[in-house]
């Protein structure tokens, strides 16, 4: 015969799901059931298809001969083009030339890299805003000295530049995570392999190509995965450092669900917006279980 199954792992369960029900199970569900409602009426993908096809979120009459606004899917799909390759390859480049004890100064810079994922992501758009700043910031300062003045402006008061300089900045913020995460791949690398690979002949290139870089894949898949989400969920930094404008010109997926809730008061948008950022996000998530097991 069976043994009765003991209810006691229930109750240690129970305050958790005291806490999951009301703030995060219930609230998914009801996300999900307002995006399929509209003034209290059953519309099924209407919703859906009025929020695809609005220029907020894709906005092809000027993507890509014109300058931004080009609707905040667009926008987010341009961030992960620039900021994912730039923080994969940055972290990685600064991880191996700074992963010798000897090399002198590493620590300090190494602090001053991470430094980027330690302060407060507002703290980070105020960083931002200042740096694009004309009169103020490095950046505007440094283009006046090339003599390219079209540049020497405040960015983000400007449709041109204001994108890019939110992924420009973010860039500094987020690259700390990937050279941790190379760093700490480097070291667990055995010597031994190295070595080797001296032995047998092989140059630099060709010791990074087939003993670092293969050893590393793992560490890479999860750098990607991360910075994906990353990239897809980013709100605060665009909120404080452009506020999604001018115009909307740096309006991101998630900004933009804030803005649908917070000013438009239309809280069924906001869904949608929310239930299609939540599958987007889903999918780097499951590639990167799917790539551990």
């Amino acid at each position: 015969m069976r043994r009765p199954r003991s209810l006691t792992p229930l109750f240690f369960l129970l305050p958790a799901l005291a806490l999951m029900v009301p703030f995060v199970i219930y609230p998914v569900f009801k996300t999900i059931y307002l995006s399929f409602f509209l003034d209290g009426k059953f519309v099924g993908l209407e919703n859906y298809k009025n929020v695809l096809l609005s220029s907020d979120i894709i906005n092809l009459d000027r993507f890509p001969t014109k300058s931004p606004p080009w609707g905040a899917l667009i926008h987010n799909i341009v961030w992960i083009a620039i900021h994912l390759p730039a923080t994969v390859f940055l972290g990685l480049g600064i991880a191996l030339l700074l992963r010798r004890e000897e090399v002198k100064g590493s620590s300090i810079v190494k602090s001053i890299i991470f430094l980027g994922m330690v302060i407060p992501m507002i703290v980070g758009g105020l960083i931002i805003r200042f740096l694009f700043e004309e009169g103020a910031g490095v950046i505007p300062a440094i283009f006046r000295v090339l003599g390219i003045e079209r540049l020497a402006i405040t960015w983000t008061a400007y449709p041109e530049t204001a994108l890019f300089a939110a992924i420009l900045g973010s860039i500094w913020i987020w690259t700390g995570f990937s050279m941790l995460m190379y760093s700490a791949g480097l070291a667990s690398i055995p010597k031994d392999y190295y070595e080797a690979a001296l032995i047998d002949g092989a140059n630099r290139f060709q010791i990074f190509k087939n003993v670092t870089w293969p050893l590393l894949k793992p560490i890479t898949v999860v750098v990607v995965a991360m910075t994906l989400l990353w990239d897809l969920k980013i709100f605060d930094v665009v909120y404080v450092a452009t506020g999604g404008g001018p115009g909307g010109a740096s309006m991101v997926l998630a900004l933009q669900m804030w803005d649908y809730f917070a000013r438009a008061l239309n809280y069924n948008y906001a869904a949608v917006v929310a239930v299609l950022l939540t599958a987007l996000t889903l999918i780097p998530a499951l590639w990167l279980i799917r790539r551990r097991e």
